[in-house]
């Protein structure tokens, strides 16, 4: 009798646990060459996905699941996706269906709770096979015409299911960072040799280590990552502007902002080590130490423009691990604009106004970095500058500075000496 009874009761647990995981949601997030659908599960969820053809279409099978509530209104137009539907196909299974309008390459992968998330189920369907292939920056040879533009790599923090840091009037960092972010776009392509290129147009997640490789393979000259993130203390506030440090952050505040920032691939993505040998790694070291330099330089001449726009967190360049500034082959700055957990900071942060004074003042930094340090080939390598010579300048120095020789120096300025006058204006050649 004893024994019924326990297997009774262990029949009707078992018979309990066949839809034990709920589907809570599923949230879609259209990007250009890709479309990701998010499942936030209540619990752990086994599942398979697949392809059919005739017509095109994905399958998705969650074990011991249901899906208690309903899809929202999605709109399909920018996607790939015709209609979605589900059922519960066995008794322990729930299936959704993505009828597809083209053939898509799918990739799915599960997240554990992270912040505000619970466990979820990703599924990326991308359009082309781009973000399978390795990008490297192809050598750049200088072109004698001089006719290209210096590109501007804009990268505005954050998007889609990752809002980023929150202000306590729930402002969402990902949506001031692109809002600010197309405020540059726009005067950087009214900068004459000057062209913009954004890294994320919406209100979508790009992974950090991709952000990176979209700016490479369009040959940028300089990476910009907008942010404005949070620390537990609310009186926090300022303006800082960070550069890569492989050794450790320059202050408490860098480091726990640079953690925070690098935890946005376990939110949206899934984080994977680069496992270069040892060769790769050397020459990645060689190239990278040649960019420092010019990071720190631009990274300067920003946070000086900026100084008079908000006030600084910091009176120097910061330092600080930040996963999207691994761009060993071009100068790299990451701007974080203001505190958005300041109260007072986010109420600016708010106003486009202050958004348009925060782009003017990084593209006037931008602009002084570029005039000092025109890109070989490019239209403002072409343009005769002016240097005034200030006291301890010596023609070894000024020649260091815009990349051409002392020999072109005296020739251009009619020298028939190295002896240089505090004041003076010197003209540059072209490099």
């Amino acid at each position: 009798m004893i024994r019924t009874l326990i297997l009774f009761v262990l029949l009707s647990l078992a018979g309990t646990s066949i839809a034990s995981v709920d589907v809570k949601g599923v949230r879609m997030w259209p990007a250009p060459d890709n479309t990701r659908l998010v499942f936030d599960l209540g619990a752990p969820a086994a599942h398979t996905l697949f392809s059919l053809k005739g017509p095109d279409r994905i399958v998705i099978d969650l074990k011991g699941s249901q899906f208690p509530g309903k899809l929202p209104s999605f709109d399909y137009s920018n996607t790939r996706i015709r209609a979605i539907r589900y059922a519960q196909h066995k008794k322990d299974q729930l299936r959704f269906v993505i009828d597809l309008k083209s053939a898509v390459r799918p990739k799915s992968f599960v997240l554990k709770p992270q912040g505000e998330y619970g466990h979820r189920l990703v599924v990326d369907l991308f359009h082309d096979e781009q973000h399978s292939k390795k990008t490297t920056k192809k050598p750049y040879v200088p072109s004698h015409s001089g006719n290209r533009d210096v590109i501007v790599a804009i990268d505005a923090g954050h998007g889609g299911e990752d809002p980023g840091a929150l202000g306590r009037r729930g402002t969402r960092e990902k949506d001031v960072v692109l809002a600010i972010a197309r405020q540059l776009e726009q005067m950087v392509r009214r900068e004459s040799g000057m062209k913009p290129l954004m890294i994320r147009t919406g209100d979508y997640y790009i992974g950090l280590k991709q952000r990176v490789e979209m700016a490479r393979r369009k040959n940028a000259d300089l990476f910009i990552s907008i942010h404005a993130d949070a620390f537990r203390n609310g009186k926090a506030r300022g303006t800082s502007v960070f550069v890569l440090s492989e050794r450790g952050a320059s202050s408490e505040v860098a480091k726990f902002l640079a953690e925070s920032e690098n935890r946005a691939d376990l939110i949206g993505g899934v984080s994977l080590e680069d496992k270069d040998d040892l060769l790769k790694m050397v020459l990645m070291d060689m190239v990278k130490n040649s960019t420092v330099e010019d990071s720190h330089d631009v990274a300067g001449r920003v946070l000086k423009s900026l100084k008079g726009v908000n006030r600084l967190h910091k009176n120097r360049v910061e330092q600080a691990g930040f996963r999207v500034l691994k761009a060993p082959d071009m100068p790299s700055i990451l701007v974080e604009t203001a505190f958005i957990s300041n109260p007072e900071e986010e109420r600016k942060l708010r106003s486009s106004r202050h958004q348009k004074k925060l782009a003017k003042a990084i593209l006037k930094g931008i602009r002084g970095y570029f005039h000092a340090n025109p890109p070989p080939g490019s239209l403002l390598a072409l343009r005769p500058q002016k240097h005034t010579i200030s006291s301890g300048d010596t023609l070894s120095s000024i020649a260091d500075r815009y990349r051409v020789s002392i020999r072109s120096i005296k020739h251009s300025n009619d020298l028939k000496s190295n002896s240089l006058r505090v004041g003076e204006t010197l003209q540059i050649p072209y490099s």
